[in-house]
């Protein structure tokens, strides 16, 4: 995968060296190239923004700069089919999820564009979608930050972790949380002592029952997200659950006769 990300701070992706991304990289799994939105200005001051049109606080990114740079990292003068994806952070845009990360992993070329101050202006994504260029805008949350560096470093952990070759142990993904058709939170882990400051794992994991492991597991999830993510188990598919599954939820206080479960109490 070659991944391509835009910023005006380029240097804060040198942290991607670090870790199993870095592994990654020197393994040739991923190419990654920062490039800084100022190589493209022409003044002497190498301004990447402007005053907002209508007025307001702060400055927005001008497309000018992002067009010139852009054009150039899509390919956009050249006669090939098969363009980058581009990926603007926006705290505006629509959450990114595991789904996202998922269908992202199998593209063959990202192209990130990381905004500032208040934002880049809203006619950059417009004018490359008129354009037949595959625009993703996401948001990683509910909250705003200095600018879309950290948002970037998520999605891009999000995304390559999921290549074939990333991960030491492919099979350590498969229970994660939010993984799979029927996400769910992923149950408590533990590690050695058994016994620790008076806590105790549970006595179920030292048993040596495979199957008894297994089902605490997954009932621990289902609690767990009905707790805190109630939202999962209502997009549940009913008809896909375990006869055991659907009595923990019922047990729980949810409705599971129809194609999805329904809180009753």
């Amino acid at each position: 995968m070659d991944i391509d990300i835009v910023s005006v701070f380029p240097e804060y992706f040198d942290v991607l060296d670090l870790s199993l991304l870095g592994k990654a990289k020197s393994k040739g799994l991923i190419s990654v190239h920062a490039h800084n939105l100022r190589d493209w200005t022409h003044d002497v001051h190498q301004s990447v923004d402007d005053t907002p049109v209508g007025g307001g606080a702060g400055m927005v990114m001008k497309p000018a700069v992002w067009a010139e740079c852009l054009d150039e990292l899509l390919g956009m003068h050249t006669e090939s089919p098969d363009r980058p994806i581009l990926i603007f952070p926006n705290p505006s845009a629509p959450l990114f999820t595991q789904q996202d990360a998922t269908e992202l992993s199998h593209a063959q070329h990202l192209v990130f564009g990381c905004g500032r101050y208040e934002g880049y202006d809203a006619r950059i994504p417009a004018y490359y979608r008129e354009r037949g260029v595959d625009v993703r805008e996401y948001s990683i949350g509910d909250y705003v930050l200095n600018g879309g560096e950290v948002a970037v470093s998520v999605m891009l952990e999000a995304i390559t972790r999921l290549l074939p070759g990333f991960m030491g142990n492919p099979d350590s993904i498969i229970e994660e949380s939010y993984t799979g058709g029927n996400a769910l939170l992923e149950h408590n882990q533990y590690t050695k002592p058994a016994s620790w400051r008076g806590l105790d794992v549970p006595a179920v994991l030292l048993s040596g029952d495979h199957a008894k492991v297994d089902r605490f597991r997954r009932d621990e999830a289902l609690k767990k997200t009905d707790r805190i993510r109630p939202d999962l188990i209502a997009q549940l598919d009913c008809h896909a659950l375990s006869k055991a599954d659907r009595k923990t939820l019922i047990e729980l206080g949810w409705e599971v006769s129809g194609d999805h479960p329904r809180r009753i109490s």
